[in-house]
C-alpha cells in the first residue's frame, strides 16, 4: 500500500480506501482491507439506518484508533422528520453524535457533508462543524458531491469558522469523469484533495457484465444502481479494456482503480467489495502508474461513453424554500448511464 496527502493537509491516506455503502455484512473484508495496508474507511449516517456505522464499530472497537481514517457522513434521511436530514445545524449535530456511538469511537477523522443542501445556509453547517472541532470530535471536513461554486462557499466559510476543509468526494471514473473540468481546478486551488468515489462504475468497468447478464450477488442484482450502464454498446466497449488491463499485468478492476490515481488531485480512490478475496486484489492497485500509451488506449476504447459535462454532477437541485420534505436519494440522481456523446 502508498499512502498520499489529502488536500493541503498533514494527513496521510491510502491509496485504496474501504467503503461499506453497499456490502457491509462481511467483517472478513474490513480484515482483508486492513491486512492490505488500507487504512481509510468511508461509510455514512443513513447508510443502512446506520448499520454501515455499527458493522465498522464492531470491527474497529477492538484496533488502535489512531492507525485508522474513518470518514462518514450527514446528509440523507436518518428518520421522518423534517429535521432528520440535510446540512441544519440541528441535524449535523445530532447526526455526528449518532455516528460517533454507532462507531464506538470519540472522534471521526474526515467528517463529509455529502451533498450541498439548498435550504440550509452553508455558513449555518459550517459553524456547527467549527463547534464539533472544538469539541474534538471531528478532526477534518470534507464535501461529495458539491460544484465548484459551492466548494467556494465552502472554502469561504470554512475560513471563517476555521474548520479544516481538507475533502471533497466525486463520482470519478475512466466513465465519468465530471469532476475533472471545474470541480479539481477549484479545490486543487483552495487546497482540498480529492476521494473518488464509485470508480469501478458499480460493478461494469470489472468486465462481470460483458455478456449482458447479471450475476446473482452482483450489485445490479439488488438495488438497480448498475442497470443504467448495462447498454449493449458499452458493454462491448469496456470488453475491449480486457486486453489493456492484460497487457498491464493487471486485472480490470485494479485497471479501472489505478486510473482514478493517476490524477495528481486524487489521494484516494474508495472500493467496496463482496469478499475478502476482491478487497484482496483491489488493494494492488495502490502505486500502479500507468504510461501515456494505456491511458491512450483507455480513451480510445471508451470513446464518445466518457462523460463530462460539468453540469451532470450528482447534486440535489434547487428546490422551492417552502417544501419542507427531507430529500431522497432519488431527488438527487441525474442521468447516470454514459450514453454516448454527441457533441
Amino acid at each position: 500500500m502508498e499512502y498520499r496527502r489529502l488536500g493541503a493537509s498533514g494527513l496521510a491516506v491510502s491509496e485504496i480506501a474501504y467503503g461499506n455503502w453497499l456490502t457491509h455484512g462481511e467483517p472478513g473484508c474490513v480484515t482483508a482491507a486492513l491486512d492490505a495496508g488500507v487504512t481509510t474507511f468511508h461509510t455514512a449516517a443513513a447508510w443502512d439506518g446506520g448499520a454501515a456505522e455499527e458493522a465498522y464499530g464492531a470491527v474497529f472497537s477492538g484496533l488502535d484508533r489512531d492507525e485508522l481514517v474513518l470518514c462518514t457522513g450527514v446528509f440523507w434521511p436518518e428518520g421522518p422528520g423534517p429535521n432528520a436530514a440535510g446540512l441544519s445545524r440541528k441535524h449535523v449535530i445530532a447526526s455526528c453524535e449518532g455516528s460517533l456511538r454507532r462507531l464506538r469511537t470519540d472522534h471521526v477523522d474526515v467528517y463529509q457533508l455529502l451533498r450541498f443542501d439548498y435550504r440550509t445556509p452553508v455558513a449555518e453547517t459550517f459553524l456547527a462543524l467549527s463547534d464539533l472541532v472544538r469539541q474534538g470530535k471531528i478532526r477534518y471536513a470534507g464535501t461529495s458531491e458539491w460544484t465548484a461554486e459551492q466548494l467556494l462557499q465552502a472554502h469561504e466559510a470554512a475560513q471563517r469558522y476555521d474548520v479544516p476543509l481538507i475533502a471533497n468526494q466525486p463520482h470519478y471514473s475512466m466513465l465519468w469523469r465530471v469532476a475533472e473540468a471545474q470541480v479539481m481546478p477549484v479545490s486543487d486551488r483552495i487546497g482540498v484533495g480529492q476521494f473518488a468515489s464509485v470508480p469501478l462504475a458499480q460493478g461494469v468497468l470489472t468486465g462481470k457484465y460483458h455478456d449482458g447478464r447479471i450475476p446473482p450477488g452482483s450489485r445490479a442484482a439488488g438495488p438497480a444502481y448498475a442497470r443504467p450502464l448495462l447498454m449493449p454498446e458499452l458493454l462491448e466497449r469496456v470488453a475491449l479494456l480486457r486486453g489493456v488491463a492484460d497487457d498491464a499485468g493487471l486485472t480490470m478492476a485494479q485497471l479501472a482503480l489505478a486510473w482514478t490515481l493517476q490524477h495528481e488531485g486524487v489521494a484516494s480512490t474508495i472500493a467496496g467489495a463482496s469478499t475478502p478475496e476482491q478487497v484482496t486484489e483491489n488493494a494492488k492497485a495502490a502505486g500502479i502508474r500507468l504510461d501515456l500509451d494505456v491511458l491512450t488506449r483507455i480513451d480510445h476504447l471508451l470513446g464518445s461513453f466518457i462523460q463530462t459535462d460539468p453540469r451532470l454532477v450528482w447534486s440535489p437541485p434547487a428546490q422551492p424554500a417552502q417544501r419542507t420534505g427531507a430529500p431522497k436519494p432519488s431527488d438527487t440522481e441525474p442521468n447516470q448511464h454514459p450514453a454516448p456523446r454527441t457533441s
